[in-house]
C-alpha cells in the first residue's frame, strides 16, 4: 500500500464518510470492552467516536498511510500507529498482541485485493466474545467507478495507470458465509445511501480523495491535468446539478457484525 493519501482532500465530506461508520458502529452491542482497535483509522475524526463511546478500553488507530496518521495525531485518547493491515493479520508468534474486544475495519478492506482471504486471520485477532465488524463500499459498478475505468483503459493514459490499485469488494452473502463457517454470529446487510453534494464538480472531488486516487498518481504530471478534464467532464454528464446546483450520489455500502464465539474451539481457522 504505497499510495499517498490527502487528508484534507479525504475530509472533504467528512460527514458523509462518516455516517456508514455510524451505522456501523451503532450494531456492535459491545458494553466494557478493554482493547478496540480500528484497521484502516485514516485521519482518526471516527476513531475518536470509539474512544468516547468506550471511554475506559485502549483505543489503537493502525493506518498504512504515514499522512493520515500523522493527521489522526492531533486526536488525543488514542495510540496511533503506521501498519499495513495485511501484516497485521498474519500469525506472528514472536508478537505479544493483546486480544482485541472490538475490531472495526471501515471503507479500509476494499483496498486489499485477497481480503477474503484475510478474514480468517483477523477473527483469530479478536478475544472469544469480540466483535469484528466492518463496512465496505459496494458501488463499483456505478459510474464514478466505471467512468474512471473506462478512461483510464483509453491511450494515452492506459500505459501509466496499468499497475495503478483499484479497490473492489464482496458481496455481503460472500462475507457472512465466511463468518458463519468460522463459527460467528453474523449480521450482514446493506445500504445505498443518496448524497447531496455541492460546489464545483463534487462527484470529482469526492472520487479523487479515495478510489480514484491511486489512478490520478499514477499519471504522469503532464497527463493528469487532461485526464482530470475529460473525467470532471463524464462525470458532470452522470451526474447532473439540479437547478440548485446539488447532485445526487447515491452510494451502496456493505455492512458486517460478527462475533466470535465464546470459546476459540468453535472458530476453524
Amino acid at each position: 500500500m504505497s499510495d499517498s493519501w490527502d487528508p484534507d482532500r479525504y475530509l472533504a465530506y467528512a460527514d458523509e464518510r462518516g455516517r456508514p461508520f455510524v451505522d456501523l458502529l451503532a450494531r456492535v452491542p459491545a458494553e466494557t470492552p478493554h482493547v478496540v482497535v480500528d484497521l484502516g483509522c485514516g485521519p482518526g475524526n471516527l476513531t475518536a467516536l470509539l474512544a468516547d463511546r468506550w471511554s475506559g478500553a485502549s483505543v489503537v488507530g493502525i493506518d498504512s498511510s504515514p499522512e493520515m496518521i500523522a493527521a489522526a495525531r492531533e486526536v488525543e485518547g488514542v495510540t496511533w500507529e503506521v501498519g499495513d493491515l495485511r501484516d497485521w493479520a498474519r500469525p506472528d508468534p514472536a508478537a505479544l498482541r493483546a486480544p482485541v474486544d472490538v475490531l472495526v475495519s471501515n471503507a479500509t478492506l476494499q483496498w486489499v485485493p485477497e481480503h477474503l482471504e484475510l478474514l480468517p486471520g483477523l477473527v483469530d485477532r479478536v478475544a472469544p466474545g469480540g466483535w469484528f465488524a466492518f463496512q465496505v463500499p459496494g458501488n463499483f459498478d456505478e459510474p464514478s467507478h466505471t467512468i474512471r475505468t473506462d478512461l483510464a483503459g483509453q491511450a494515452p493514459y492506459a500505459e501509466h495507470v496499468r499497475g495503478a490499485r483499484v479497490p473492489t469488494s464482496h458481496s455481503p452473502h460472500d462475507y457472512a458465509r465466511l463468518l458463519l463457517d468460522l463459527g460467528c454470529e453474523v449480521d450482514a446487510w446493506e445500504t445505498t445511501y443518496l448524497h447531496v453534494l455541492t460546489g464545483p464538480d463534487p462527484v470529482f472531488t469526492w472520487v479523487s480523495g479515495t478510489g480514484a486516487r491511486p489512478t490520478l498518481q499514477a499519471l504522469p504530471d503532464d497527463l493528469r491535468p487532461l485526464f482530470e478534464e475529460e473525467f470532471r467532464a463524464l462525470l458532470r454528464e452522470a451526474y447532473p446539478a439540479d437547478a440548485s446546483g446539488r447532485v445526487v450520489l447515491p452510494f451502496r455500502r456493505i455492512f458486517v457484525v460478527a462475533r466470535k464465539p465464546a470459546t476459540t474451539t468453535a472458530v476453524g481457522v
